[in-house]
C-alpha cells in the first residue's frame, strides 16, 4: 500500500514525460501501481478542475486578473507550455533557487489562475521549475507555440492587454522577476580635485525578443516611468530604469528580488 502523497508525486513525474521505469526507480513504486493510478485517479483529478473561463460559451477573463498579470510577464520571461499527453499541456517556470520569495510568489500566482489544478516544484541544477497541469494552458497563454519566443511573433490577444491595462504592475514586476534584475551601479566623478565614487540603484530586463521589450517598455510607457536602451556588444537586448525618480517608483511596486 502507498499513501497518497506517494502517488501524487509519482503521477506528476510521469506527467512531465518521464517513463514509467525510471519514475519507479526514483519512488519505489512497482509500475504496475503507477499503471493502474494513471486510469483510476488522474481522470478524477482532472474531473474536479475548474471549467477554463477561455473556453467558456461567453469567454471571459481569469478569476483573479493581477495574478494572471503577473505570471504572464513570469511565463514570457521564463516560461514554456509542453504537450505532455491526452491532451494535456504542462506549464513551467524556471525559477532560480536563490530566490526561494519569487518561487513562492510564483507557485501562489499558478495557483490563483487555476485554484484546482496540482502545482508542484520540480528541483534540478541551481532552480526550480514551478510546474502545473492542464488541458487550457495554451488557453490561457495563446502565446505558445514550437520553438523559442524570439524567433515568432509574440503578441497579446485584446483580452490579455485589457488585463494588462488594468494591472500594469503586476505585469512589470513578473517580466522583471524573469528576466530583469535590480542592481547598484557605480561611477566616479572629480570633486575639488578629488575623484569620489557614487553608487545608484538601476533596473534592466533583458530579452532577446524584440515583441516582448517591446511589451515592457509600451507597459513602462503607461505607467509613466522613463527608460533607455543599453546596448551592449552591439545588441540591444537591455531596457535600462536608471533616473532617480523611475527607480523610486519601481522600488514601490516592484522591488528587488527574494
Amino acid at each position: 500500500m502507498y499513501d497518497m502523497g506517494t502517488c501524487k508525486r509519482a503521477l506528476a513525474l510521469v506527467g512531465q514525460g518521464r517513463s514509467l521505469n525510471s519514475v519507479s526507480k526514483e519512488t519505489g513504486v512497482s509500475r504496475a501501481a503507477i499503471r493502474s493510478w494513471q486510469t483510476r485517479i488522474e481522470p478524477l483529478e482532472r474531473g474536479r478542475a475548474d471549467p477554463c473561463p477561455r473556453c467558456a460559451d461567453e469567454p471571459r477573463a481569469p478569476e483573479d486578473p493581477a495574478a494572471y498579470s503577473y505570471l504572464l510577464g513570469l511565463y514570457l520571461g521564463d516560461g514554456c507550455i509542453s504537450h505532455q499527453r491526452r491532451g494535456v499541456y504542462s506549464l513551467r517556470i524556471s525559477c532560480a533557487d536563490v530566490w526561494p520569495g519569487l518561487i513562492d510568489a510564483c507557485a501562489k500566482a499558478v495557483s490563483a489562475v487555476r485554484p484546482t489544478n496540482k502545482v508542484c516544484r520540480v528541483q534540478s541544477t541551481g532552480c526550480q521549475y514551478v510546474t502545473s497541469w492542464s488541458k487550457h494552458w495554451p488557453c490561457l497563454f495563446p502565446q505558445h507555440g514550437p520553438g523559442k519566443k524570439h524567433d515568432r511573433k509574440i503578441a497579446l490577444e485584446p483580452w490579455q492587454q485589457g488585463i494588462v491595462d488594468a494591472h500594469p504592475w503586476d505585469f512589470v514586476r513578473g517580466l522583471i522577476h524573469s528576466d530583469g534584475c535590480r542592481i547598484t551601479n557605480w561611477t566616479t566623478r572629480l570633486v575639488g580635485g578629488e575623484r569620489k565614487r557614487y553608487e545608484y540603484p538601476r533596473y534592466f530586463f533583458t530579452n532577446v525578443s524584440d515583441d516582448i521589450r517591446e511589451l515592457f517598455t509600451r507597459t513602462l510607457n503607461t505607467l509613466g516611468v522613463g527608460w533607455t536602451h543599453c546596448t551592449r556588444h552591439g545588441n540591444p537586448y537591455n531596457i535600462s530604469v536608471a533616473r532617480k525618480a523611475d527607480v523610486a517608483l519601481m522600488d514601490v511596486h516592484v522591488g528587488p528580488k527574494h
